[in-house]
C-alpha cells in the first residue's frame, strides 16, 4: 500500500467549526476538465522535454497523446496506469468526489482494460475547507471505486489554494485487447458513447441557472463508468478507443486522426446532446476552454460552408468532464457495439460520422447555419 502523506502532518489541526454549506467551485478558477492546459500549449511544453527512456514493454507511451501508459508484464498481461485530478466543477462535496473518480477510472476503459486500484490524490485549503467537507469528496471517489469493484489503496495530501481531488488509477488489460487511438482505420464508423454539453451545464451551475432536473443529468452522466469499454476491447472490429474529456469532441478526434493518419467527418445532426444544454448555451453558459480549445486545434477541422453558429461550435469544443468513449470500428461490428453500450445503460450512444483516407483533419457537415 503506498504511504499517505502530507506536508501538513506537523501542523496544529484546523478547528472544526460549524458553518454554512460552502460552494466548492468559489475556492477554484476553473472546474472539471475544464482545467486542463490547451492543447496547443501542453504540446509545446512537451516538445522541449529530455527524450524519455522507451523499454519494449512499454506499449503505450506519450508518443499519441493517449488516454493511459500501457507496459506489458507478460504474453497475457499487461499495466494500463493513469491519473486524473482537478478543481471542482460541482458544489457538493460528494458529487465533486464522483465525478472526480469516474473520469479518472474512465482512461483504464478507454484503453479495453479492467481497474485494478486506484491511489488518491488530494490537494485542499485546509483552513477554508471543513474537515466534514473534505471528507464528503474523498466518500464520493470511495463509493465510485466501491461500485468499480476496486479499492483505493493509498494515496497523497498536500494543504494547497484550491481544492483538488483525483485518482491514479491502475489496471490490466490483455495484449490483445488493447486498444489505441492509433488504431483507427478508413471506412470505420465513429460511436460516442454519452452525450454532450457538461461544460454548458458547468457553466450555468456557476451562473445559477441550472435546473434541478438538469443538474441530475448532469450527474448522471459524468458518474456514470465507461464500463463497455471492457467489452469493446476484446471486439476486433474495434480498432481504436478514447474518451472524451476537457479538449472537447474535435480535440480528441483530432488526436485519433492524426494518431492515426485518417481523416474524419462527423454528422452535426447526430450528436447526442444533453437535454437543455444548447438553451443554456444560448444564454452565454460556455466556459473560457472552449475557445481555448478552438485556438488550439481550429485549423484542423474543416466548417460547413456556411460557417457554424458560435453555439454549433462551443459544443464542438465544449470541455466533458467524465465524458463518453469515442470508438472507431469497422461497419459490421457497429450493432454489436451500439448492443453493449445500450446493455450497460447508455442510451445516448449512437454512431456520428466516419473515417477516410485523407489529411489528418475533421470535417463537419450539417448543422442548422448550413451544410456542406
Amino acid at each position: 500500500m503506498a504511504k499517505n502523506k502530507s506536508r501538513t502532518d506537523d501542523a496544529a489541526a484546523p478547528e472544526i467549526v460549524d458553518t454554512e454549506p460552502v460552494k466548492l467551485t468559489q475556492f477554484a478558477h476553473g472546474g472539471g476538465c475544464g482545467c486542463k492546459i490547451a492543447p496547443h500549449v501542453l504540446e509545446q511544453i512537451l516538445a522541449k522535454t529530455a527524450p524519455a527512456i522507451v523499454p519494449k514493454q512499454l506499449l503505450v507511451g506519450i508518443e499519441t497523446s493517449d488516454d493511459a501508459a500501457v507496459y506489458q508484464l507478460n504474453a497475457e498481461q499487461a499495466l494500463v496506469a493513469t491519473t486524473d485530478f482537478f478543481m471542482p466543477i460541482v458544489d457538493d462535496p460528494f458529487d465533486f468526489g464522483c465525478i472526480a473518480a469516474t473520469n479518472a477510472l474512465s482512461d483504464v476503459y478507454a484503453m479495453g482494460g479492467v481497474p485494478l486500484l486506484a491511489l488518491a490524490i488530494v490537494g485542499m485549503p485546509i483552513n477554508k475547507l471543513p474537515l466534514e467537507t473534505i471528507k464528503r469528496i474523498l466518500e464520493g471517489g470511495e463509493s465510485i471505486c466501491a461500485r468499480a469493484g476496486i479499492p483505493i489503496a493509498g494515496g497523497h495530501t498536500i494543504d494547497s489554494l484550491e481544492p483538488i481531488y483525483g485518482l491514479v488509477a491502475i489496471g490490466l488489460v490483455h495484449p490483445d485487447n488493447l486498444k489505441r487511438n492509433s488504431g483507427a482505420r478508413p471506412g470505420d464508423k465513429l460511436i460516442l458513447g454519452k452525450g454532450l454539453g457538461v461544460g454548458f451545464y458547468s457553466a450555468a451551475l456557476k451562473k445559477g441557472l441550472l435546473s434541478a432536473s438538469n443538474y441530475a443529468s448532469m450527474i448522471a452522466s459524468t458518474t456514470q463508468l465507461n464500463t463497455p469499454g471492457r467489452a469493446l476491447g476484446c471486439l476486433a472490429g474495434v480498432h481504436a478507443m478514447t474518451d472524451v474529456t476537457g479538449f472537447g469532441l474535435l480535440g480528441h478526434l483530432v488526436e485519433i486522426c492524426k494518431a492515426s493518419r485518417v481523416s474524419a467527418v462527423i454528422d452535426y445532426a447526430a450528436l447526442p446532446i444533453l437535454a437543455n444544454a444548447l438553451d443554456y448555451a444560448e444564454k452565454a453558459c460556455i466556459t473560457g476552454a472552449s475557445e481555448r480549445n478552438w485556438v488550439s486545434y481550429g485549423e484542423h477541422v474543416v466548417r460547413p460552408t456556411k460557417h457554424l453558429s458560435e453555439v454549433e461550435q462551443a459544443l464542438l469544443t465544449d470541455p466533458q468532464t467524465s465524458g463518453g468513449l469515442l470508438i472507431a470500428c469497422a461497419p459490421e461490428v457497429v450493432t454489436e457495439v451500439l448492443s453493449i453500450f445500450l446493455q450497460e445503460g447508455f442510451d445516448h450512444a449512437t454512431v456520428i460520422g466516419e473515417l477516410s483516407t485523407g489529411k489528418a483533419r475533421v470535417s463537419v457537415v450539417g448543422g442548422k447555419s448550413g451544410s456542406d
